[in-house]
């Protein structure tokens, strides 16, 4: 394939950023040929934009009927995601789609069977991991060269937003519109580092507070406390209700400990193993050589990155840098942590996703809040129509 004909689905803030870069031919091998969007004062903006170059549709279905694309950017709101890329991989497309991968796990795994079955590129704008910081971090973890992981801490709370942010859109902050708060809109990129990092934990206790900041019904508000399967153990915090913020991801290891903060990378590396110094060392209060070294951290395509890679993937086989597939995993954390809190107890991993929907089922028909008329859900845990 010589160049991609990729048609954007949801045409809001992010889709119209993905939709202008492959406009002006910044994705080589890829030609934008399509924008889909429910709201007609969108579609007329895409036609501003774009004038004939670029066919506009009111509906999935159309557009995939009319045989203009050969891969689909889906950024629409979250309960859309995996319906509209299972569809799409039904009608023979490739898939990119926004984060998260979807609001629960059943979801989520449902589009990940359509993409096995598809044998389609699926690949999903996770585009945190195309920071050099956060690349090096991986690195350091997976060859070994930190060290069997011992702890990690994840502070992630310069998420701040105003009440005018949620009041901004009528599906934002609701549990039928959105899915959640802090966890389902600002949190999967670290939800996903943290796993891509450091390896998903086996369980969780989470404590989430509701509306604590915030005149919404989801979570602005969260800390979580998680065990991996070695016997390490992690701190998750997120909130969008504090100024300043902080942004700290700090790994310990068995030869040392990595914090990244503030766009800067540093290794604390022990000169010999600390479980081995532990034993062997003498004195009671002496402590393992450590060398303290500045990583360079700087770089990365961000956005535009992980949609070169998608498009490279489809027309060469280049390994994508963010599967599809891994979306899952995220949204096992994020549905843990809200399990957690709704039941006050432990967690395993993987969540039972059936418990998460009935949970999640009552939240939406309990809310105090008027349903988004964009919410996917329908009480039966089916989809109505998309964008």
């Amino acid at each position: 394939m010589s160049s991609v004909r990729v048609g954007i689905i949801g045409y809001g803030g992010m889709g119209s950023f993905h939709a202008n870069y492959l406009f002006k031919g910044e994705v080589p091998d890829a030609t934008l040929t399509a924008v889909c969007d429910v709201a007609p004062e969108r579609l007329e903006a895409a036609k501003k934009a774009f004038g004939d170059q670029v066919k506009t549709f009111e509906t999935a279905d159309a557009l995939f009927a009319a045989g203009v694309v050969d891969a689909v950017l889906i950024a629409t709101p979250h309960y859309f995601h995996p319906p509209l890329a299972i569809q799409a991989f039904q009608h023979g497309c490739h898939v990119l789609s926004e984060k998260p991968a979807g609001v629960y796990t059943k979801q989520v795994r449902e589009m990940n069977e359509a993409a096995e079955r598809s044998g389609k590129v699926f690949g999903l704008m996770f585009n945190q991991r195309t920071l050099a910081g956060h690349q090096k971090m991986r690195e350091l973890v997976q060859s070994g060269e930190l060290g069997e992981i011992r702890r990690t801490h994840y502070v992630i709370t310069d998420w701040f937003r105003t009440q005018a942010y949620y009041n901004s859109g009528g599906w934002r902050a609701t549990w039928s519109g959105e899915g959640g708060g802090v966890l389902a809109n600002q949190c999967p990129h670290n939800l996903d580092l943290w796993q891509w990092i450091c390896g998903m934990p086996s369980r969780v206790r989470a404590f989430c507070s509701f509306g604590k900041y915030h005149d919404i019904e989801v979570e602005d508000d969260v800390t979580a406390y998680v065990e991996y399967p070695n016997g390490a153990t992690g701190v998750f915090i997120t909130s969008t209700g504090e100024a300043p913020g902080s942004n700290s991801f700090e790994i310990t290891g068995d030869r040392g400990r990595l914090v990244l903060e503030g766009g800067k990378l540093t290794f604390w590396r022990t000169r010999s193993s600390v479980q081995k110094y532990i034993y062997e060392a003498q004195g009671g209060f002496q402590k393992p050589e450590t060398w303290q070294i500045e990583i360079p951290a700087g770089g990365g395509e961000g956005h535009k990155g992980i949609t070169k890679n998608w498009i490279q993937a489809i027309t060469s086989g280049a390994p994508l840098l963010a599967r599809g597939e891994e979306g899952i995993n995220g949204v096992q954390l994020a549905n843990a942590m809200l399990l957690s809190t709704w039941t006050d107890d432990w967690v395993e991993i993987p969540v039972d996703e059936e418990l998460f929907l009935a949970r999640l089922k009552e939240k939406i028909e309990t809310s105090t809040v008027q349903k988004s008329s964009g919410s996917a859900l329908n009480f039966d845990g089916t989809f109505g129509s998309g964008a």
